[in-house]
């Protein structure tokens, strides 16, 4: 009896994408202080009673989207720093001067700074994608395929 794994196979140009995608979103979110979203200052009347349980005014909204903005952004920012912190210490220098500074730096940039040569940069760039793409599970597949996990064969 033999084990045999049906691995589906990822597509490599669209888990870059999302990869891409996610660090450039977390960038954004990174260089937000807070939100600031101001409540209209117009007064506004109205016949009917406020409600007990939702927010009636405009600066109680206001506040309440802030809240649920900013738990959000930084939800999502410890959902990165966490995927970026499994990898090693070189990945992490090349992932932060990559994508997650404030000035973008370009690929050659980076791979001289660091010594490295061109092909071995872009190797090691690709695997950074791979283990990000599995730790924050935005990993995407080819079409068609199906994970079926493994089957035993007689």
């Amino acid at each position: 009896m033999q084990l045999q794994f049906n691995l589906p196979e990822i597509d490599r140009d669209r888990t870059k994408e999302a990869v891409e995608q996610a660090l450039e979103k977390y960038r954004l979110y990174s260089l937000q202080v807070s939100l600031d979203r101001l409540p209209s200052i117009t007064a506004s009347y109205s016949f009917t009673p406020p409600s007990a349980k939702l927010p009636s005014s405009s600066t109680e909204q206001a506040a309440i989207a802030n809240i649920d903005y900013e738990q959000a952004r930084l939800k999502y920012i410890n959902w990165i720093a966490n995927a970026v912190n499994r990898l090693t210490k070189t990945e992490r220098m090349i992932i932060h001067k990559r994508y997650l500074q404030d000035t973008e730096l370009f690929d050659y940039q980076i791979y001289t700074e660091f010594n490295m040569s061109e092909r071995n940069y872009y190797r090691m760039k690709a695997r950074m994608f791979y283990k990000l793409a599995f730790a924050l599970k935005i990993e995407v597949f080819k079409e068609g395929e199906k994970n079926e996990g493994c089957t035993a064969d007689s």
